[in-house]
């Protein structure tokens, strides 16, 4: 197969492999190692500027063109932000970074042993290789969640998400039975993590400020958002003052939360508790976990119970010192305890992860990864927020104002940073999410059954109206 940079300067570095399968040097470039990156998440991202500053040649490979700043994804589904607010593209990131290459592609398979990586219609080999390619949601093998219920993973998802909770007030709107109307407005987020506490306080406000002007025939009394966590307390690793703070503030909001309510099927219709409750809802949002993102078992990889590659303290895969794993596919532990699955881990590895590759040429040994807490930050709506920086606690519009500060600094493009200040400014001072569209989406709105039934009174409506 056909190298990806073998008649392309611009897509990767200079090595190559001859007929007899032996990598080769171009004489007139000398030798720079290649370093493939897989994934351009944080961990990957991360990894290729910090390698972007030494003499290597680096291949980032993708099967997405443009970086996401995944913590304010879920924004997107709430109809607060346009996907091209929250994503960069790839090639734009890199422009002033001659050493740095970027591939279309999904990875199909790695090859450890002979270094060599395929991807569609080419195999591409690499003198060291990063992997980082992420997480995707756990089910724990709870039924009906793959079928009925929505994920935030990705641009598209949150796409998805979005015309979905606009359809089903479209819906709510036509329908006579109070029954089936109930359940198009009852939303239920399972999760009561980070993104399932600023999910539903993006989503109340949606409602209360924006959807109760567009549908007055609708009576907002029976719009039901639930939030469920099978635990105890809301956000786990924060203190308990600031769990519970966020309860009151969500349920003062007008969100139901239910704790110790744990998850045992998902139909296209209802949601069943273990306690044995059920809720009608067409809406079901699983928010409660994730897992790594790769078939170890295929590449030889070992993977822990969350399937994160386990690898040395200094991020590299046993027996193979030039593979490298960051990112939420890294299972690492520090202090007994494994790393949380954020951002920060993302760039902090991605980061450890350039600098060791970079000390490996430099004739230096790799250094251990260390994990620097920075705090956590959560937003739970209009002013109000928690936050546990410098091991103190903060709350409401203090923790907001450092929420939006931090959020609106890293995301990458001053053309994003830009954007996503007037969308918030515009909801803060207006009250009104701008982007409430239902547009077309390569992930269907509907899950199973979901969105699928039209009501007999918008057939009826339509078809007076061809009349």
């Amino acid at each position: 197969m056909q190298q990806p940079y073998e008649n392309d300067p611009k897509v990767g570095g200079n090595g190559r492999r001859n007929p007899n399968g032996e990598k080769t040097v171009d004489k007139d470039k000398g030798h720079r190692p290649d370093v493939l990156v897989l994934g351009a998440g944080f961990g990957g991202l991360w990894a290729a500027k910090t390698l972007a500053e030494g003499p290597v040649n680096v291949l980032l490979v993708d099967r997405h063109n443009y970086h996401t700043f995944f913590p304010l994804l879920y924004q997107v589904g709430a109809a607060e932000l346009d996907p091209e607010d929250i994503t960069q593209p790839l090639r734009r990131i890199f422009w002033n970074q001659s050493n740095v290459r970027f591939y279309l592609g999904e990875v199909q398979w790695v090859d450890l042993a002979t270094k060599v990586v395929r991807i569609p219609d080419h195999e591409i080999s690499y003198d060291y290789l990063v992997i980082a390619l992420g997480s995707k949601p756990n089910f724990y093998g709870i039924p009906g969640l793959t079928e009925y219920a929505f994920t935030l993973k990705s641009v598209d998802e949150g796409v998805a998400l979005r015309n979905h909770i606009l359809t089903c007030f479209e819906r709510a709107a036509c329908e006579e039975d109070l029954k089936l109307r109930q359940a198009w407005l009852t939303f239920a987020i399972i999760g009561g993590g980070p993104t399932g506490v600023e999910f539903a306080g993006a989503l109340m406000e949606l409602i209360q400020g924006s959807l109760d002007k567009d549908f007055p025939n609708l009576d907002f009394k029976q719009v039901r958002l639930i939030l469920m966590e099978a635990s105890d307390h809301l956000l786990h690793g924060m203190p308990e003052e600031l769990s519970e703070y966020t309860q009151k503030h969500l349920e003062k909001k007008g969100v139901e939360v239910r704790l110790d309510s744990q998850l045992v099927e998902v139909t296209s219709h209802e949601v069943l508790l273990k306690n044995g409750i059920r809720i009608a809802a067409r809406t079901v949002i699983w928010l409660a976990g994730v897992r790594g993102n790769i078939p170890g078992d295929q590449w030889q990889l070992a993977t822990n119970r969350l399937n994160q590659v386990e690898v040395l303290p200094t991020l590299q895969v046993p027996g193979h010192p030039e593979v490298y794993i960051v990112g939420d596919l890294a299972g690492i532990q520090q202090n007994g305890k494994p790393l949380p699955m954020v951002a920060q881990t993302g760039i902090q590895t991605g980061i450890a992860a350039g600098q060791n590759i970079l000390r490996q040429e430099a004739g230096q040994p790799p250094l251990p990864f260390r994990y620097h807490d920075k705090g956590s930050l959560d937003v739970i709506g209009r002013n109000s927020a928690v936050a546990y920086i410098w091991r103190r606690p903060f709350r409401g519009f203090l923790a907001w104002a450092i929420w939006v500060w931090v959020h609106i600094f890293n995301l990458i493009g001053y053309r994003n940073r830009f954007m996503v200040m007037i969308n918030w400014a515009w909801d803060y001072f207006f009250s009104e999410h701008t982007v409430r569209l239902i547009v077309p989406s390569e992930t269907p709105t509907d899950k199973g059954s979901i969105a699928t039934e039209i009501p007999k009174e918008v057939d009826a409506f339509l078809e007076s109206m061809n009349r």
